[in-house]
């Protein structure tokens, strides 16, 4: 704690020191969103020649200006520091607890989003395209987990947003083609539209994965009995 205590008390000494303003030319190259993971970001933006940054709903975090590229943000508990090479994006301040890893977080291109911001604009093919991409990189990240895509589509469901949750429930059948309960979530969400072909077509593939699906088997002779 006295670490801490004595570490802010010298960040906010050399901020008082420094200019919290900033150079047009670092102002040009510096604003905009990086990535602070897969479905994340922190935006920069200046006012006033001053750096803020927008992050997990706070529209105005105001770090603390160390030099021209180092900025102390309380949030995260860090110093950022913008780097220009081999392109502009944002490294943490290596210290102690970060057992030798490195942080950094890329600058996004005009226009480019999250998984979840596509999602948000209703864009789900290039909401599509960036689960794959995160797929590619990282099986393992829990945002492209086929459970919490069908908790999602289910979600959307219960809210009666009927067309998202299968457009959901699709992405979750092409990140995850050999998996049978991604097909019978489709077919419940077609079901709910009633749209009997399209649930029968789904389940029959959901069975054609796993034919002791016992979920699917029943639903699919619920509705063929009819």
């Amino acid at each position: 704690m006295r670490k801490y205590t004595y570490l802010l008390l010298l960040l906010v000494t050399l901020a008082h020191c420094t200019s919290q303003k900033n150079t047009d030319a670092f102002i040009k190259k510096t604003t905009g969103r990086y990535l602070f993971n897969v479905n994340e970001v922190l935006e920069v933006y200046f006012k006033e020649r001053v750096l803020y940054v927008k992050w997990r709903g706070n529209e105005r975090i105001s770090p603390l200006k160390v030099n021209d590229s180092t900025f102390y943000m309380k949030e995260l508990n860090e110093k950022i520091v913008f780097v220009s090479h081999p392109q502009t994006h944002i490294e943490l301040a290596p210290k102690r607890e970060h057992k030798n890893s490195k942080y950094h977080f890329k600058k996004m291109h005009p226009g480019e989003k999250t998984p979840n911001e596509y999602l948000a604009m209703n864009d789900f093919n290039n909401a599509l395209t960036a689960f794959v991409t995160i797929q590619k990189k990282d099986s393992l990240n829990p945002v492209i987990e086929e459970r919490q895509l069908n908790k999602l589509g289910y979600a959307y469901l219960r809210q009666n947003e009927v067309d998202k949750a299968i457009e959901i429930f699709k992405i979750n059948t092409v990140l995850y083609p050999k998996s049978s309960n991604t097909f019978d979530s489709l077919a419940d969400a077609f079901l709910k539209k009633e749209d009997t072909i399209n649930a029968l077509e789904n389940l029959k593939k959901a069975l054609a994965i796993n034919p002791e699906n016992r979920r699917s088997k029943n639903t699919f002779k619920k509705i063929t009995q009819k």
